[in-house]
């Protein structure tokens, strides 16, 4: 018989280092209510009441119409292109997570790789119609760090060439710009409620459709196919979101005002402080009327006295964990190197940013020291 290991001595230890993002996490307490309610009804999965709440809790926070949750984002991103049976070529952007362009190939799309917009970093719209082939079914842009693409001019693009639009909104949660939620714009949106992101469920995703048929098919999809006890319809997916997730999710909504707060406040300091730094930039807002701040990008330039690698070095020395999302690019992976789309030349906006792009720490718990201590390492040269 194995002997019961006290708490305390596989208890983490305090991580003084300073990461680039930390889970906001809700008072323990406050979760084991809902946990008691699991161990009572036994209902774990398939679609319970928590994981029924909080998908209408969900779409009355955001603004949308019909949303299904996933058990992670990319499940949610493979399965919205099995959604809308999506083939062939879909033009996507090279600066983003490699999540984006692994799910078209894992559905047997090719990834067409084009430029980004210098100053939002987002797929630039002008570049979109060049790439466009007889053999083109799609585009999935990416709201990158947040910040909202120009749907608008997607959008005329998809429709003049009857084109689907798949937008990968993992870093897109309540954003919102003039005509609404940023997620209800193309055909949908996925979500991502991984750790990482500014609303967590531990793990989850969730797609955002425009009508209840369609919400009807992902449903299927995510669930192997099944419609009812015996009968099968597609070949499905297990993405299904467990009813612990969904509880914790609807726990999360008590507090994600407060923590959007803060990580508004935080970026206002970044700018402020940063504004005079000769060689950094901050990543320009891309007209959203709701920002949900999820990262706080900056663009280390050739005026500053550090490279951006060196940068980012210095921060390591001091236990401070900043990121360079995006680098290197999707494009630079040797799975897709060959890609036509893929030579550089191609994407030179998007290999100068990836070169210069330094993602600083950004979380609710960030307090007022450790931001003068970051903003100290960048200005203190």
């Amino acid at each position: 018989m194995n002997a019961v290991v006290p708490l305390r001595a596989i208890a983490p230890q305090i991580d003084e280092r300073i990461y680039v993002t930390q889970p906001h996490l809700p008072p323990l307490e406050e979760f084991i209510p809902y946990l008691q309610q699991i161990w009572d009804s036994k209902v774990l999965t398939n679609g319970g009441p928590f994981h029924q709440q909080f998908e209408a809790a969900l779409c009355k926070y955001l603004g949308v119409k019909h949303l299904a949750l996933f058990t992670n984002g990319t499940l949610a991103l493979l399965t919205a292109l099995q959604t809308l049976r999506i083939t062939g070529e879909v033009i996507t952007t090279p600066y983003s997570f490699v999540a984006t362009a692994h799910s078209l190939v894992w559905n047997g799309i090719k990834p067409v790789f084009v430029d980004i917009d210098p100053r939002t970093l987002n797929l630039d719209p002008s570049k979109i119609e060049a790439a466009i082939t007889p053999q083109t079914t799609a585009i999935m842009p990416v709201h990158c760090y947040g910040k909202a693409c120009d749907v608008e001019a997607i959008q005329k693009i998809a429709d003049n060439y009857n084109l689907k639009v798949i937008y990968d909104a993992a870093h897109a949660f309540g954003v919102q710009t003039e005509t609404g939620s940023v997620l209800e714009h193309g055909d949908l949106s996925i979500l991502s409620f991984h750790a990482t992101k500014v609303f967590n469920t531990f793990e989850g995703g969730a797609i955002i459709c425009q009508d209840e048929r369609t919400k009807q098919r992902i449903d299927h999809l995510k669930n192997f196919g099944f419609v009812d006890e015996v009968t099968v319809v597609a070949c499905g997916i297990n993405g299904k979101m467990s009813e612990i997730n969904a509880a914790f999710g609807l726990l999360q909504l008590q507090h994600i005002d407060d923590a959007l707060a803060r990580r508004a406040r935080i970026d206002a300091i970044y700018r402020e402080r940063l504004r005079d730094v000769r060689g950094i930039a901050c990543v320009a807002k891309a007209g959203e009327t709701v920002a949900n701040h999820a990262y706080f990008p900056i663009l280390v330039g050739p005026d500053y006295p550090l490279s951006r690698d060196a940068l980012y070095q210095k921060f390591r020395d001091r236990d401070i964990y900043t990121r360079r999302y995006f680098y290197p690019l999707v494009s630079e992976f040797p799975i897709y190197r060959s890609l036509p789309s893929a030579r550089p030349d191609n994407l030179p906006v998007a290999h100068a940013a990836s070169q210069q792009i330094l993602c600083l720490p950004i979380f609710p718990a960030l307090t007022d020291d450790m931001l003068d201590h970051i903003i100290g390492i960048i200005s203190d040269i």
